[in-house]
């Protein structure tokens, strides 16, 4: 890419979304188990291949210490993965794309995970679209310096992100309890004024995801997303945090705001590029992370 403090954003938004889900994968837990202990799926597999039967497949301590092995190195990948996506510039050789690949690989597996956990709603899967894209897209930026088509990556990634975060708040899925609790406790509203905030907001996020491909407008939308991603991304750790065990609280919850970010920053990216505004107020931070690159 050929704009570097868009390139600089990339670079730290791939490896937010990859130290973000190295935390959870390390000291918490993600759904792999879905898969592994999915009956109809693997039960013959476990008892016509292996002879074992499905009841002591299930509870035995052994499974569970290989599911849980796998969840950690996965954490492991995202980590290295983390590191190489801030070196990458520095060092671009093929070793140190490949945890990149593999990273951005097992993301999207994750996110099928999470899919599946979902009842294979689609939104679940396309509302992930950023988080396993941008590492693809920083793959791409190295071999094809065209600034056009990695721009029209990133906007069908934020359309799309923020199209399926919508049908969640607008209630054409089931709204997430979650989402109404965060509401609830950030705002002060009741249940029905929390739903109905939510409706608003996803009908907005309806109409970004067309805005943002209109020349005339694109600039007003992306300003909307960079603000909107931001904060629903600091909504995590805000509506989670407690006075009583601050410390627990922020270790629970903030690699959910972590891996989150990148969704207010990508549509950042393509305003820097697109130079529609000047975005002065962030001229000396931006000098400040190029004399660490630089460095």
């Amino acid at each position: 890419m050929k704009n570097s403090k868009a390139s600089i954003i990339l670079h730290i938004s791939v490896f937010l979304i990859f130290f973000g889900r190295a935390w959870q994968h390390l000291f918490w837990d993600a759904p792999y188990r879905s898969f592994f202990w999915d009956e109809a799926l693997l039960q013959p597999v476990v008892e016509g291949i292996f002879n074992i039967s499905w009841k002591d497949y299930v509870t035995s301590s052994t499974t569970d210490d290989a599911i849980q092995t796998i969840i950690r190195a996965n954490g492991i990948l995202y980590l290295i993965a983390a590191i190489c996506a801030l070196y990458i510039k520095k060092l671009n050789t093929k070793w140190i794309r490949l945890p990149l690949w593999l990273g951005g690989i097992s993301l999207v597996i994750l996110t099928i995970l999470l899919t599946k956990e979902k009842f294979y709603h689609g939104a679940q899967f396309f509302e992930h679209s950023i988080q396993f894209g941008l590492p693809f897209v920083l793959l791409y930026s190295f071999k094809n310096n065209s600034e056009e088509k990695i721009i029209l990556v990133l906007k069908i990634l934020i359309a799309v992100t923020f199209f399926s975060h919508g049908l969640y708040a607008f209630g054409f899925y089931p709204v997430p309890g979650k989402f109404v609790d965060m509401v609830i406790h950030i705002f002060g509203f009741t249940e029905s004024t929390a739903i109905i905030f939510l409706y608003i907001a996803g009908i907005l996020d309806f109409i970004l995801a067309v805005l943002i491909f209109v020349p005339r407008i694109t600039v007003y939308a992306l300003w909307y997303a960079v603000i909107w991603g931001l904060l629903t991304a600091l909504a995590r750790i805000f509506a989670n945090f407690y006075v009583d065990f601050p410390l627990d609280s922020i270790h629970q919850n903030l690699h959910e705001t972590v891996y989150r970010i990148p969704h207010g920053l990508t549509p950042l990216i393509v305003l820097i590029v697109i130079n529609k505004h000047r975005i002065k107020l962030l001229q000396p931070a931006f000098d400040q992370i190029q004399s660490v690159f630089r460095s």
